[in-house]
């Protein structure tokens, strides 16, 4: 029998979800599948989709799997250092690929824009991240710096480190952005003397600050909304 005409039934298991990739496409496939197929083939016992099946139902489902490392993903039965490697690098790609897009051309209209723009990169961090986004004339995002890391303080925050980006990129205008890890947004009166000494900087160089944006848990202020450029 030629290979061409073997059957789906008489593919292994753990090759099926291959064979329905290939016919269906990629959105029609269930995580598990997507698992299977990275993982490429089963362990001791294992077929792949079993595999996948302990990954999920190690993280819960998808959501957790993002931020899976080394370690853990090898605490899972029947995945080793090659299969956790495999799964960290396609995780890894995704993230690229969804940075990447997300970053193309942005526009920032409002200050959800922002916000939105770098939500997802602040979810999780540990320390304050303080970064700049900088702007040309149609609002577009042609650089983004981080400033510092680590508690803010007006003093460490000094306007040349944000506007000499400025300057080197020709840009018309900057977003400071930075996160509270606690989840909590509202301002300190560090986080509103930093921003009011930003603006009036940005004013004698003429680079105009749109907005400082402090990021929580899924939720953010703006500065500027709240009065205070």
């Amino acid at each position: 029998m030629s290979n061409h005409s073997i059957l789906i039934r008489d593919v292994p298991e753990s090759e099926r979800p291959r064979e329905r990739l290939m016919e269906v496409g990629a959105t029609a496939l269930s995580n598990q599948e997507l698992i299977a197929i990275l993982l490429g083939s089963g362990s001791k016992g294992f077929s792949s989709l079993s595999l996948a099946t302990n990954v999920l139902k190690h993280f819960e489902g998808i959501s957790l799997l993002r931020d899976a490392t080394i370690n853990e993903l090898t605490t899972i039965t029947g995945i080793g250092n090659a299969k956790a490697i495999q799964l960290m690098a396609a995780l890894e790609l995704g993230k690229r690929i969804q940075t990447y897009k997300a970053r193309d051309q942005y526009v920032v209209k409002s200050p959800e824009d922002g916000a939105n723009f770098l939500m997802e990169d602040f979810r999780g961090l540990h320390q304050e991240h303080f970064v700049a986004l900088y702007l040309n004339t149609k609002n577009q995002i042609i650089h983004r710096q981080t400033i510092f890391i680590g508690s803010l303080n007006s003093s460490i925050v000094h306007p040349r480190e944000v506007f000499k980006e400025a300057i080197k990129r020709s840009a018309a205008s900057v977003i400071c952005a930075h996160n509270h890890p606690s989840g909590d947004p509202s301002p300190s009166n560090e986080d509103i003397q930093v921003t009011r000494r930003l603006y009036e900087s940005g004013k004698v160089i003429g680079i105009e600050l749109l907005d400082h944006l402090v990021i929580g848990d899924q939720k953010f202020i703006s500065l500027k909304e709240k009065g205070y450029l």
